[in-house]
């Protein structure tokens, strides 16, 4: 995990949007259990105040779950639903301003729908940073 905290936000907002993009990228597993509160406290070296806020906001919202005894569990279905998350934020807000780019620019979307089919036709581990 990332220990290059910002001071423009808390911190237990930077180690939920960690453990957010853990879960977005596959290396945090649906059904796989969170380290405990005290061994992430430790192991980033935060108070467990912190941990357990991150946490506790990362269950509110339902991305993980407490099984009772044992800790803390990615939500099933959880990296399906991020990801229809963002699909509705980049249709909502992102492609309105890349299209109005694109207007601005007076681009010709000819070459730009090229580039769409192409990587369309691009095996995903042959796309850059990209993994299966």
């Amino acid at each position: 995990m990332n220990l290059d905290w910002r001071d423009d936000q808390p911190i237990y907002r930077q180690l939920y949007r960690q453990i957010l993009a853990g879960i977005a990228d596959g290396s945090l597993k649906e059904g796989e259990a969170l380290p405990s509160v005290r061994k992430l406290a430790t192991s980033l070296q935060l108070n467990p105040v912190t941990v357990s806020r991150a946490i506790q906001l990362l269950a509110d919202e339902q991305w993980v779950v407490k099984r009772r005894g044992l800790g803390m569990f990615v939500t099933e279905g959880a990296r399906d639903r991020m990801k229809q998350q963002q699909r509705q934020q980049f249709l909502q807000q992102t492609w309105p301003a890349v299209l109005q780019q694109i207007h601005q620019l007076q681009l010709d979307p000819q070459p730009l729908i090229r580039q769409l089919q192409q990587l369309d036709s691009t095996p995903v581990t042959q796309r850059k940073g990209k993994t299966p």
